[in-house]
């Protein structure tokens, strides 16, 4: 695989530095998805596997690529918007998140997630359950969570500005998955006074598994909900409300760390160019 040829191209006078432009192509599959292991981009790119480690060790020391030891994988960092080639492969919001979400399962040892909107469902982008003693599931990464029945679709889903939400509930009315089809209008306007109340969501007690439940918060930039935030846990072990408060309160906290961190990593670089007036 290599690199495509930009529309309009030049003929080049002289032969291109193959290890630059292989360190660019690996950079390119790295910010195509969330979570990239050695052995996917050796298949993706035909690399061979020392070169590829060698040229992440780079990127990492550029300050472009960052390794999850828990996830034995590797994510793109902010610094890549300084290419101006966007920054998709793991977005702003899941970089805030990181710390925080690992410092509260530190601290709660219950896992929790990140997850990022998909239509009619969120997506567990990010998880704390390698972190976790006491985790309820073995791995969530990667999950589709629906709008209508789980705590993490529903705190985006009550928490988004009204003209989104109306557009995601059109798309739910045509979902497969009956938790998003068997939310009724009289049950949305309920579910938002009470989660705009509370401060949180919680998952449909009737829908599967139901030994175990979750707590989630949005994560917001402004009006928007760019992201959603959660703990699950065993109910059989968490009763009571002073259970639950124990985990509400340290949730609701780090949520608001995350935001600011993101907001910090949203502000323009030092030195970034501004134009003159």
């Amino acid at each position: 695989m290599s690199l495509p040829a930009s529309p309009g191209a030049r003929v080049l006078s002289f032969h291109p530095v193959q290890s630059v432009v292989k360190t660019l192509e690996l950079l390119a599959e790295v910010n195509r998805t969330s979570l990239a292991t050695v052995g996917e981009l050796h298949k993706r790119t035909g690399m061979p596997k020392p070169t590829i480690v060698r040229l992440l060790e780079t990127l990492m020391a550029a300050g472009y690529v960052v390794r999850d030891e828990r996830m034995r994988g590797y994510q793109v960092t902010s610094a890549v918007q300084r290419l101006s080639a966007g920054f998709h492969g793991a977005p702003l919001v899941i970089e805030a998140a990181r710390p925080w979400a690992t410092a509260l399962t530190s601290q709660i040892k219950w896992p929790c997630a990140v997850c990022l909107l998909d239509r009619d469902a969120v997506v567990v982008r990010y998880s704390t359950i390698p972190d976790s003693p006491i985790s309820p599931f073995h791995a969530t990464l990667g999950y589709r969570l629906t709008l209508g029945g789980r705590a993490l679709g529903r705190a985006y889903l009550l928490f988004c500005p009204e003209e989104e939400r109306q557009i995601l509930r059109a798309a739910m009315r045509t979902s497969s998955d009956p938790e998003n089809r068997s939310l009724t209008d009289d049950d949305l306007e309920r579910l938002i006074t009470q989660a705009r109340f509370r401060g949180y969501t919680d998952r449909d007690s009737n829908v599967e598994p139901r030994n175990s439940d979750t707590i989630a918060v949005p994560l917001m930039q402004g009006e928007r909900v760019v992201a959603t935030f959660g703990v699950t846990y065993f109910r059989s072990v968490v009763t009571t409300p002073e259970d639950r408060a124990r985990i509400i309160h340290p949730l609701k906290k780090a949520a608001a760390n995350i935001e600011a961190q993101l907001e910090q990593l949203s502000a323009p670089l030092p030195g970034a160019f501004q134009d003159e007036k």
